[in-house]
């Protein structure tokens, strides 16, 4: 159980501090001085609960690795990430839509790990709920004034959306690992929460008048460490220091 606990929470943490990378880019290029300031609180969360999680898992694998070696030294193959958080921002539009799939499975994702068996998620969870519902509040208010705004605004958020619809197929994913963890009271099955997500998203695309993409085909790897192209550059640019500088300490 040990090492599924560590696959896990790393996998959690990898989300989190992907995505808390990815929002960071947007620091001083944002639409508005709000928003920038906005968009970098939010990817401080995801670093936040980053941390924590990195730490957790250090302590469950006992091998001596920190929160800093378990983010910064660790090669793309190693990431366990879904694909979704590792996107490009590409536009202001593509952001939103990639936070308000994400939150919209991290607010009950989280509701539901506060009752793990393991009592450092369960804590972690407590914290990350709270963060999460102003997360889907935030992406899911601009979803709207962008649908229905100009033509121009719903037309990139449209694009956005079905850009990206493809991607949250592999939230709801369970292997071996998770299901084992699920059956031992520390996990939460990702399945038991697609009708919430999926209401929640239908409902905020339905006020912003966009069009809710069609069931098909979802794209899969991230969680076994297959990545998008743009993945490897990420990495490049949030590694950088550890590795030209190895052992840094602030």
């Amino acid at each position: 159980m040990t090492s599924d606990l560590f696959t896990y929470t790393l996998r959690l943490a990898d989300d989190a501090a992907i995505l808390g990378q990815r929002l960071g880019e947007w620091c001083g290029h944002a639409p508005t001085l709000e928003e920038d300031i906005g968009l970098a609180n939010v990817g401080l969360d995801h670093i936040g609960q980053a941390r924590a999680l990195y730490t957790h898992a250090g302590a469950v694998e006992g091998a001596g690795r920190d929160e800093d070696q378990l983010c910064f030294l660790r090669k793309e193959r190693e990431f366990g990430n879904c694909l979704l958080v590792e996107q490009p921002n590409t536009d202001f539009a593509h952001t939103i839509a990639r936070q308000l799939f994400f939150s919209a499975f991290m607010l009950p994702f989280w509701r539901k790990l506060t009752g793990s068996r393991d009592e450092t998620l369960a804590a972690i969870a407590a914290k990350a709920e709270k963060e999460a519902a102003y997360h889907l509040r935030h992406s899911g208010e601009w979803t709207i004034r962008l649908g229905d705004g100009t033509d121009e605004s719903r037309m990139r958020m449209q694009a956005a959306v079905d850009t990206l619809w493809s991607y949250t197929g592999e939230l709801f994913e369970a292997d071996e690992v998770v299901s084992r963890l699920v059956a031992d009271g520390i996990a939460v099955d990702p399945e038991s929460l697609r009708g919430e997500w999926h209401a929640s998203v239908r409902d905020l695309l339905d006020e912003a008048l966009l069009r809710m993409p069609p069931e098909g085909w979802m794209q899969t790897g991230g969680r076994s460490g297959r990545h998008s192209e743009s993945f490897g550059h990420l990495l490049t640019e949030m590694q950088y220091m550890q590795r030209t500088y190895p052992g840094m300490r602030w």
